[in-house]
């Protein structure tokens, strides 16, 4: 969500864009996510680049040269050397762990766990359906419900998630097309299986330290193997009801 956000941003020619990230982020959907750019210095998300940069001079030089900046930042030190006319939090935590109207001028949270008007200025609304994308100006986002969105009618059978804590290895990678059963990886001696046939969208850097539970990747039946490049339909509607927010206060 916060890559397509970013990419959305940028190209709408608004390109001095910083992304804060953790020393290891953990993405599913990794060839469509800036993130990274941590562990390859660099990444291209439909034809846009962002590059990992360590200062404020290297952020400043990554803007000149149209590069997205990507930076390890956890604790957002040198967001306060960029004074930023807006941030997003598109941590996706399901709760807000310290975002405040006061880091800037305009400040957006996406999904549940904010509330506008009291710690943001705006949501907007990241949950599949009627209202995904809302702008909601008073109140918060509809709650977690825990249950991945449908795609082709199918939901939680869509996703990988590690049998048990441990170290998991994959075995196939990101458009690998499969079929139900077949071992996608493993954690320790317990493999990882697909529930459904397609193709995998998304699947988390390998090897990787994992807890039960823990979404390793998904599969998306509809077996489109130019999806897993791509940003998705929900993707792309949160981050242009980003920008419309954006534009009603700076437009």
């Amino acid at each position: 969500m916060a890559s397509a956000v970013a990419w959305r941003i940028y190209m709408s020619n608004i390109r001095k864009v910083l992304m804060l990230e953790t020393v290891s982020p953990l993405a599913v959907r990794r060839e469509v996510s800036f993130c990274e750019a941590v562990h390859e210095r660099r990444k291209t998300v439909e034809g846009v680049e962002a590059i990992k940069v360590d200062d404020y001079d290297n952020m400043r030089k990554a803007w000149t040269h149209g590069k997205i900046a990507v930076v390890v930042d956890p604790e957002w030190k040198l967001f306060d050397q960029a004074q930023a006319d807006v941030v997003v939090d598109a941590i996706l935590a399901k709760k807000n762990l310290g975002t405040h109207m006061k880091e800037a001028p305009l400040v957006i949270g996406l999904g549940p766990g904010f509330v506008a008007r009291q710690d943001v200025h705006l949501v907007i609304e990241t949950n599949r359906g009627h209202n995904l994308g809302r702008i909601i100006t008073s109140g918060n986002a509809e709650p977690n419900t825990g249950i991945p969105g449908p795609i082709e009618g199918y939901a939680e059978e869509r996703v990988l998630r590690a049998p048990c804590d441990g170290v998991f290895n994959a075995r196939l990678s990101i458009g690998s097309q499969v079929k139900q059963d077949d071992a996608i990886g493993a954690v320790g001696e317990e493999a990882v299986l697909a529930r459904i046939d397609g193709v995998i969208r998304g699947l988390i850097r390998s090897p990787g330290s994992v807890r039960r539970g823990l979404k390793v990747g998904d599969i998306d039946p509809r077996g489109r193997v130019e999806h897993c490049y791509t940003i998705s339909e929900k993707a792309r509607a949160i981050a242009g009801a980003v920008l419309e927010a954006i534009l009603r206060v700076y437009n």
